[in-house]
């Protein structure tokens, strides 16, 4: 049988697969025999990826930035430059874990920046958009 864990390492999440032996395993067959576990990629990229460009992570900062809720893929963007929005409209569409979320005004106003494109892959923090 065979489960998935959520595993949290130096502030970093992955999933790894882990397969039951039972009872009825050696101890001796097992030590000398192990059982590969394969780890799936990180949720987070680690600080040797590829990281965001200056201006883009100098603007997490930057009042009225939503930022990415979780780790997923750009999908659909509702919005564009310029346009007026209303707290709760849908902004853009995220995929992660299969699932599309929508990303929602967290305030009425002005789209000033709209920081990713459809397909972009985002991890939770980054900045998506920004309302004035």
């Amino acid at each position: 049988m065979r489960k998935k864990f959520k595993v949290v390492i130096n502030s970093k999440e992955y999933v790894v697969e882990v397969e039951e032996l039972g009872e009825n395993v050696n101890q001796t067959q097992a030590a000398q025999a192990p059982v590969p576990v394969p780890v799936s990629q990180p949720a987070v990229q680690p600080a040797s990826a590829p990281q965001i460009s200056q201006s883009a992570s100098a603007s997490q900062n930057v009042e009225g930035a939503v930022s990415a809720p979780m780790p997923g893929k750009i999908l659909d963007i509702k919005v564009s430059v310029g346009e007026q929005v209303k707290k709760g409209q849908v902004l853009m569409i995220l995929e992660a874990m299969k699932m599309e979320n929508e990303i929602v005004a967290p305030k009425d106003g002005t789209v000033k920046e709209i920081k990713v494109n459809v397909g972009d892959t985002v991890n939770r923090g980054d900045p998506l958009i920004v309302i004035g």
